[in-house]
């Protein structure tokens, strides 16, 4: 239980939570832009966009640790920036988890905001960036939503986290992947114990945006 509580475990805390949020930073800049335009314009082929973003919000973490892996190893195309077995490349690895997840999520909540909200904004000649604004804020409990489901899922993944990072001590050991490695090795106790914890953190968040969701409604 002692190793539980060592500045070891805290370490490793920190490293998940930095992974993991600069992930999320890193896919609601890029979706929830995305998820704007998509909902905000008619075009061939936006049914199968909006399909393949649904579709990917399954994407294995192992994959995208494969994928990345082939382009960051040393003899690949982008091995020369050395990112592999670092904490970024984790972090780049969750990035392309998030992001479809953001993206679906968000088009369904701003494809819930009133119809006529766009066309009076049209009809103002409300700015382009103003106008998106104003339907990311109508829209931004379910956005909100958004964002925590995909930090749950990034949180929590370990496939990409392991290819990507190495789990090397003191420097890209997150919680799953701790919990990996001492259950693998029959430290059941520490692996629990993190369980624990990771499941603490994501509900404590949940609560959050529940809380906050309920003093603004």
């Amino acid at each position: 239980m002692n190793a539980f509580f060592s500045a070891e475990t805290l370490q490793i805390c920190f490293v998940s939570l930095k992974t993991s949020a600069a992930a999320i930073v890193a896919a609601s800049a890029l979706g929830i832009p995305v998820a704007l335009w998509s909902s905000g314009h008619d075009f061939a082929g936006r049914g199968a966009l909006v399909t393949a973003f649904n579709t990917l919000t399954a994407l294995p973490s192992v994959f995208v640790g494969v994928l990345l892996y082939s382009l960051l190893s040393r003899s690949a195309p982008l091995g020369s920036l050395e990112l592999l077995y670092t904490w970024p490349a984790m972090s780049l690895g969750q990035t392309i988890l998030a992001f479809p997840l953001i993206v679906s999520l968000s088009v369904a909540a701003l494809n819930r905001t009133d119809v006529r909200l766009r066309k009076e904004m049209i009809a103002l000649g409300v700015g382009r960036w103003h106008m998106g604004w104003i339907l990311v804020k109508e829209a931004r409990f379910g956005v909100l939503a958004a964002v925590v489901a995909a930090f749950g899922r990034v949180f929590t993944e370990v496939g990409s986290a392991l290819m990507l990072g190495g789990n090397i001590r003191h420097a890209t050991r997150t919680m799953t992947t701790t919990i990996a490695m001492e259950t693998s090795k029959g430290n059941f106790e520490l692996g629990l114990g993190l369980g624990f914890l990771l499941l603490g953190v994501a509900l404590a968040i949940n609560i959050g945006f529940h809380r906050l969701q309920e003093a603004k409604t």
